[in-house]
């Protein structure tokens, strides 16, 4: 009898599980989830609430930008220890469409564990990454040198590099091309 009731009161481990939301609502589907946890006092039932999502850097006009894109729009991830009342909750968030994977009427699904450790572990290694820039230039595409000791010159690109961020650029200087390599905040698009 003792070994019975020690298995039903033993808690079950906490699952990742992905929550669907209306797109462009998923931080303040996030935001609610976070001030339910606070209100209810759920923090033993619910502790993360995670959207996967990176920075992201451009260049426009000379200047560096910087914005934030989620891996997974309209989606949330939430690791809880799903109870009747967590369930109902999370079903029931404004901006919220339940759960994925959710059979009509049915439990939710957690997802694998090796799923989570592949998401959790690209966040972690964006988060590490110092910038990502994405390339907003084209082969054969004139730009102006705004910045080092070709400022001012016009070139056409000949080669993009997006993994070290740098451009081919060739550039006439005394009546010969020269090629010169640039990166990408080094130059700006000539405005034709």
């Amino acid at each position: 009898m003792d070994e019975v009731e020690k298995t039903i009161k033993k808690p079950k481990a906490k699952r990742w599980y992905v929550l669907r939301a209306i797109g462009g609502q998923e931080k303040k589907v996030k935001e609610y989830i976070e001030s339910q946890i606070t209100l209810l006092n759920l923090g033993d039932y619910i502790s993360q609430v995670l959207i996967p999502s990176e920075k992201v850097y451009q260049v426009r006009n000379g200047k560096k930008y910087s914005t934030e894109r989620t891996f997974f729009p309209g989606y949330v991830l939430v690791e809880c220890l799903l109870t009747q009342q967590v369930t109902g909750i999370l079903r029931n968030i404004p901006g919220g469409l339940g759960f994925l994977g959710e059979s009509k009427g049915g439990d939710p699904l957690p997802i694998r564990e090796v799923e989570v450790n592949r998401i959790l572990g690209k966040v972690d290694e964006v988060t590490t990454e110092e910038e990502v820039i994405e390339s907003p230039y084209a082969l054969g595409e004139n730009v102006k040198v705004v910045d080092g000791p070709f400022n001012g010159f016009i070139g056409i690109i000949e080669d993009i590099n997006d993994e070290k961020k740098k451009l081919k650029v060739m550039v006439k200087i005394f009546g010969r091309k020269t090629p010169l390599e640039l990166g990408y905040v080094q130059v700006e698009k000539v405005k034709e």
